[in-house]
């Protein structure tokens, strides 16, 4: 009898093991799911910080509705004032001290550059970073970050396509942010030029610590070119646009997707200056009429009125912060209440023809263990003075 009663003790005690294994899951409890962010709510790139204000009004909804997986969310997103140094330093507090699940959404391509290494060794899942970075695709050295949105890489590409079919003997003028952001766009436009690139292409260049890129333009201008690429964040952006109205150029002006707001750039910039820009699309443009009686536009701006009323409604930044939390969503639903770090990443990497409420029609959201974009596709679009307008067929970069 005695000898029983140890049996049952000793299988009981396996039995409570997985129990015990599930409860020290790192952020995680059986109420509370804590998710780690940093944005730049400060700083030169402070136009951005209107994401994480959408993600948490998100996750406020979600929590309203029950929380995912039986837990609450616990958000926790801190400033980075987009500073490197600053990244790191908060990072390693949600890591170490908030102790988080995983992180989500971190903003910037210099402040994630900052922490890859360091979330990658310990193993932390990094998802859907706001940035579009080329390299947050590349699973087999960085397997536990994943980017979101197109890369800009990708759009360099769809850019010089465009280009070349309207002006084959183009004089491009290049201006990059000098990091790894600006430079996805000198290598995606090379990717399409090739051999050709040196001969029609003069790169100029600006530090995000800089006042103004006047003499940039100036002397991009003296060039004699007839195209203009700038990859600049939303404070650099409203400033080209403004000098290159006032200088009296008129080139073919494209204009990276991340700053396209109508509320922190083009009007900012003075929206009958940027007359005739051309960007890339793979989202619902709040502004746009087309979508004036789209549901899913209603149900976004009933969540914008509710969660945050005081939000501009024709900011793009919140737009983002709801489709990269729907896609989260996705995620958490998917891991069925396994929240560990390695089933988290399982189920990142298993999107399949994922529908998000404010895409554009045809485009999904595609992962697999071998593909880190989940974003692949866009449409050119042009600004009327009011709204972009959308033109051409959803389209892919090149295949290099």
């Amino acid at each position: 009898m005695i000898h029983r009663r140890a049996m049952l003790g000793a299988s009981a005690a396996l039995l409570a093991a997985p129990r015990l294994a599930r409860a020290v899951t790192v952020g995680v409890t059986a109420t509370e799911l804590k998710i780690g962010n940093f944005m730049p709510y400060s700083g030169p790139a402070s136009a951005y910080g209107v994401i994480g204000r959408g993600d948490a009004a998100f996750f406020k909804m979600m929590n309203d509705q029950g929380g995912v997986g039986g837990r609450q969310i616990n958000y926790i997103s801190y400033d980075d004032g987009y500073s490197p140094p600053r990244s790191v330093e908060q990072t390693r507090r949600l890591v170490e001290q908030d102790r988080v699940a995983f992180l989500y959404h971190t903003l910037g391509t210099p402040s994630n550059s900052a922490i890859v290494r360091y979330v990658n060794q310990r193993r932390v899942p990094h998802l859907f970073l706001a940035t579009g970075a080329d390299k947050w695709g590349n699973y087999q050295d960085t397997p536990w970050t994943i980017g979101w949105q197109p890369s800009y890489r990708t759009e360099a590409q769809i850019y010089a396509k465009h280009m070349l079919e309207q002006k084959p003997n183009a004089k491009v003028a290049l201006l990059h942010q000098n990091d790894d952001f600006g430079k996805d766009y000198l290598i995606g436009v090379k990717d399409v030029l090739g051999s050709r690139f040196d001969s029609m292409v003069t790169v100029a260049t600006y530090e995000v610590t800089d006042p103004t890129i006047d003499s940039q333009i100036v002397s991009l201008r003296g060039t004699g070119a007839d195209v203009l690429v700038t990859a600049a964040t939303p404070k650099f952006a409203a400033q080209t646009i403004r000098k290159v109205h006032d200088i009296g150029w008129q080139p073919m002006h494209f204009l990276s997707n991340v700053s396209i707001s109508v509320a922190a750039v083009m009007r900012p910039a003075g929206a009958e200056r940027g007359v005739g820009i051309i960007t890339s699309a793979y989202q619902k443009d709040v502004t746009d009429p087309a979508w004036a009686d789209d549901p899913h536009f209603r149900e976004w701006r009933a969540f914008m009125t509710k969660y945050l009323p005081d939000g501009d409604q024709t900011d793009s930044g919140y737009v983002t912060a709801y489709n990269c939390s729907t896609t989260l969503m996705h995620v958490l639903r998917q891991c069925d209440g396994d929240f560990s770090r390695e089933n988290i990443m399982r189920q990142v990497a298993n999107l399949q023809n994922i529908e998000i409420p404010l895409l554009l029609p045809g485009i999904k959201v595609n992962t697999s263990p071998t593909n880190f974009h989940p974003i692949r596709q866009m449409q050119l679009q042009k600004w009327s003075g009011e709204h972009w307008e959308r033109f051409g067929d959803v389209i892919e970069g090149a295949n290099v």
